[in-house]
């Protein structure tokens, strides 16, 4: 069973930067696009960045675009959004998802109803 858990949310300074975890366990990070998504106070849940593992394709929504980027750890098959920069319209609920895909998928999309399996979220704050 796919399931995603989810760590790093903080409160920072604006300029400041995170590092959020997303542990994948059920299937390998290869076969799977993970997307991370935010929720903003009183709006729509938004997505920021996404990635195909087995062939690195990112894209990456104008939220963020510049300021963020991703790591992977095969060993701990954990996926790493990592934020710096930030500003305080950057707070949010921070969620990853998880699309099982085959082999050749080839790509990875920003609209939240493409993926299937949801972390519980993890809040990040902005503010001075």
């Amino acid at each position: 069973q796919l399931q995603l858990v989810q760590s790093g949310g903080d409160s920072v300074q604006p300029g400041g930067s995170l590092k959020l975890s997303c542990a994948v366990s059920g299937l390998p990070l290869n076969d799977v696009v993970i997307g991370w998504f935010r929720q903003a106070p009183g709006k729509e849940r938004e997505g920021v960045s996404c990635i195909w593992n087995r062939g690195s394709i990112t894209r990456y929504s104008d939220l963020m675009r510049g300021r963020s980027g991703f790591d992977r750890d095969y060993a701990k098959n954990t996926v790493f959004l990592q934020m710096r920069d930030l500003k305080r319209e950057d707070t949010g609920a921070y969620y990853c998802a998880a699309l099982q895909v085959s082999s050749g998928y080839g790509d990875c999309g920003l609209r939240s109803e493409t993926y299937r399996t949801w972390g519980q979220g993890t809040q990040v704050t902005v503010s001075s």
